[in-house]
């Protein structure tokens, strides 16, 4: 048993040593071959990153053009590699084209994500840093990728949304600015011109709102008991939350220090015929 274990070590061992002797030198070309191809594909891509930025392309297309330029240095390295072996390049390169369409018709989405990411990125309709609305979802473009792209909302969340998606679609771009919708009631025999100074001095003091273009102030509805005031100053998208918040609370106490009466809901009763001892008005 022992002497047929050797036997067939010894078998092995033999096998080995005449495949070296045969395709050692072949198999060190290769890897010196893949090795240099790895080297000079890096070497290309970051030369082809640092030209492509000189050429202020989206970092999205940049990064692609990048990796398909490294692909292709290290597939002709691949190529090289394995013709050192003597293998056929010419059918294993028509088997990939075939292999290819399979997989391109497979992926008819992905590919659809991914010239849709393109049509976004050179058309430009939104930018990184802007407010879009689409699809009944809104937020700040946090990314834009070839597949996707990503928004960012003020509570945290986040809305993927596939680039297919918002080609063709009615797309309200914000830009970087946001305008406020506040409202305000004061009470109907309140000073408006004191009203609106003390808004507009609120609204100067907040570093947040944009002084260009000019807050919008006035009145747009007059009630039973109030007036109501509409004040739309332009925030940075970033600020849009905490300006709100900053602004009613400015408002507030300043009404509160110049006596500006805010009214609320009141009703007056009448008792007609009211028994003796009781006002005839409550």
């Amino acid at each position: 048993m022992e002497q047929q274990a050797g036997a067939m070590l010894m078998s092995w061992k033999d096998t080995i040593i005449d495949f070296l002797i045969r395709y050692g030198f072949q198999i060190v070309g290769a890897i010196i071959i893949l090795t240099a191809g790895a080297l000079v594909a890096r070497s290309v891509g970051r030369f082809t990153d640092r030209w492509l930025a000189k050429q202020k392309l989206e970092p999205p297309v940049r990064t692609l053009i990048v990796r398909i330029v490294k692909l292709v240095v290290f597939a002709l390295a691949g190529v090289l590699a394995l013709e050192k072996f003597g293998v056929a390049i010419a059918p294993m390169i028509a088997g990939i084209g075939v292999a290819g369409a399979g997989i391109a018709l497979a992926m008819q989405g992905m590919l659809s994500n991914v010239m849709a990411g393109l049509t976004i990125i050179f058309t430009k309709p939104f930018r990184v840093g802007e407010w879009i609305e689409i699809l009944g979802v809104h937020g700040q473009v946090a990314n834009i990728e070839l597949f996707s792209t990503l928004l960012q909302n003020p509570d945290g969340s986040r809305v993927v949304i596939p680039n297919r998606k918002i080609i063709g679609e009615v797309l309200h771009n914000y830009g970087a600015t946001r305008q406020l919708d506040l409202n305000v009631g004061v009470a109907s025999g309140s000073d408006m011109n004191l009203v609106m100074a003390t808004v507009r001095e609120v609204l100067a003091a907040n570093p947040r709102v944009l002084k260009q273009p000019v807050p919008v102030v006035g009145i747009t509805a007059v009630g039973e008991s109030a007036v109501n005031v509409s004040i739309q100053p332009w925030v940075s998208v970033n600020d849009y939350v905490l300006a709100q918040r900053e602004l009613y609370q400015a408002i507030v106490e300043q009404f509160r220090a110049k006596n500006i009466e805010m009214p609320f809901p009141q009703r007056e009763v009448r008792l007609l015929n009211a028994p003796v001892g009781v006002s005839a008005a409550a």
